[in-house]
């Protein structure tokens, strides 16, 4: 069975997905387990208290993440799912050096999210539209980059609340 998805909510979960502040929440949790209450700022320094309060509520608000009494904010079935896949993105990128040989963790999920998101475009039946520079150096990385396709595929028909735009912020 093949999942099929509109533009349109392709864009707002990949733009959701690859955001750096919701990719450290998410792959912070996952390492460490739950962030106490009061220790969010402490525990992913250098972001700002809106930038922490914004991905926590969009993360709540599509079910990633939830505060669990005593313990904090924690992962949610889906969100421990999403750091399972941003796991499997990365090992595919590191494997074959994309977008570079020396890249961060959160680099290498945008970029491969990026290139994965118009594979599984409703609109588009195009394998994956890489530009010149992109070749991964083996010849296997198109049957690996399958792989990752098929469990972002997957991952995202589990999730359909990922599609949703977050309700705007009130006007002050």
């Amino acid at each position: 069975m093949t999942a099929s998805f509109t533009t349109a909510e392709l864009r707002n979960s990949v733009t959701l997905l690859s955001s750096p502040t919701l990719i450290r929440l998410i792959t912070e949790i996952d390492d460490n387990g739950p962030i106490p209450p009061r220790r969010l700022a402490s525990t992913l320094p250098g972001l700002s208290a809106h930038h922490l309060r914004r991905t926590t509520d969009a993360a709540r608000a599509h079910g990633l993440v939830e505060v669990g009494p005593g313990v904090g904010l924690e992962l949610t079935t889906s969100g421990a799912g999403l750091a399972d896949l941003y796991d499997a993105i990365a090992r595919w990128a590191r494997r074959y050096a994309y977008p570079t040989p020396i890249c961060d963790f959160t680099t290498r999920l945008q970029h491969t999210l990026a290139l994965l998101a118009p594979t599984l475009d409703a609109d588009s039946a195009e394998g994956p539209h890489r530009s010149a520079g992109e070749n991964p150096p083996e010849a296997d990385a198109d049957a690996a980059l399958g792989l990752a396709r098929a469990l972002l595929a997957q991952w995202l028909s589990a999730n359909p609340q990922v599609f949703l735009l977050p309700e705007p912020e009130p006007v002050a």
